[in-house]
């Protein structure tokens, strides 16, 4: 017979590794961002990577589609707020946000998912927060901070709000309500899952490329115009971030639950900075080592007080 506590600790393991890939992937995707300027346009790379993700899953999801339909049918509409919010309205806010306020801002308030998911899990089904837990959450806050700022938090004093900020705030607030939205997701395989939500984020995406893009008409003519990096970044868009992260997020959040899930996003800036430094030849300073730090105690700390609960 299965010893439980086993299985709970292989469970757990298994949630630590597929979580960290995650934001290792969501991490390479603000270098691909960084790259991406110049190369093809943000909405177009926004399309191109779900459409391509469900190009690259549609052939091996056929059979789970099939026995799945009746529940997809009857649920579409909560398929189509995964797709919509979860896959596409984060990063099309991101995007736009990016054209009014800094990236020191963004790199901040993107800690908010984590907060928004605490306070959601609180609000609507009294799931309380450890003190150890909550501590996790400040110090994993800090070693943002302390990333986005470049090791002087000073800086924070002479950050100004402006249009940008509430849309990074927002585009938070909307990945936070997909986190929580998980709860309640169908019992169906996970490629139907992922195909059900990727066809209602390419409709999203479409409908923000006609709403904001210059329409369906500019999507296509920019086409041609993408740079052979430009489709190297698409190719890395659609397997990593798009394709692997999306499908280990639900099921981290399966393993140990939203609030704990959503901690680990914080380790985005601290990839993202490494990837910078690898890729983008920025350079290695030593508040990123500290930075690094004070998130992964941050992570530790909140699991501990959890677990020994």
């Amino acid at each position: 017979m299965t010893n439980p506590t086993i299985g709970a600790l292989g469970r757990l393991r298994t949630a630590y590794i597929i979580l960290t890939l995650t934001t290792l992937f969501w991490g390479g995707n603000v270098v691909a961002g960084k790259l991406a300027v110049g190369e093809i346009e943000p909405n177009a790379l926004i399309i191109l990577r779900w459409a391509g993700a469900l190009v690259a899953i549609l052939p091996f999801a056929f059979k789970p589609l099939q026995r799945d339909w009746p529940l997809i049918r009857d649920k579409w509409w909560l398929y189509a707020i995964y797709g919509a919010v979860g896959f596409v309205t984060f990063n099309v806010l991101v995007y736009t946000a990016a054209h009014f306020t800094s990236g020191v801002n963004t790199a901040i308030e993107q800690v908010a998912v984590n907060i928004f998911v605490m306070a959601l899990n609180f609000a609507l089904f009294r799931t309380r927060v450890q003190a150890l837990q909550l501590l996790g959450v400040v110090l994993t806050i800090l070693g943002v901070a302390l990333t986005a700022t470049h090791g002087d938090l000073g800086r924070l004093l002479a950050l100004q709000v402006n249009a940008g900020d509430l849309m990074v705030i927002i585009a938070c607030f909307s990945y936070a309500l997909y986190s929580i939205a998980l709860r309640w997701k169908p019992a169906t395989h996970w490629m139907s899952f992922f195909v059900a939500a990727v066809v209602a984020a390419i409709v999203a995406a479409l409908v923000y490329q006609q709403a904001l893009g210059g329409g369906i008409a500019t999507f296509f003519a920019q086409l041609p115009l993408i740079t052979p990096k430009g489709w190297a970044i698409v190719a890395y868009t659609i397997i990593f971030p798009s394709l692997i992260s999306q499908i280990f997020y639900v099921r981290g959040i399966e393993l140990i639950g939203s609030n704990r899930a959503s901690l680990f996003v914080n380790l985005i800036p601290i990839f993202g900075t490494i990837g910078s430094v690898l890729v983008l030849g920025e350079r290695l300073e030593t508040f990123h080592l500290a930075a690094a730090g004070l998130v992964i105690i941050g992570i530790v700390l909140a699991e501990f007080s959890v677990r020994r609960r």
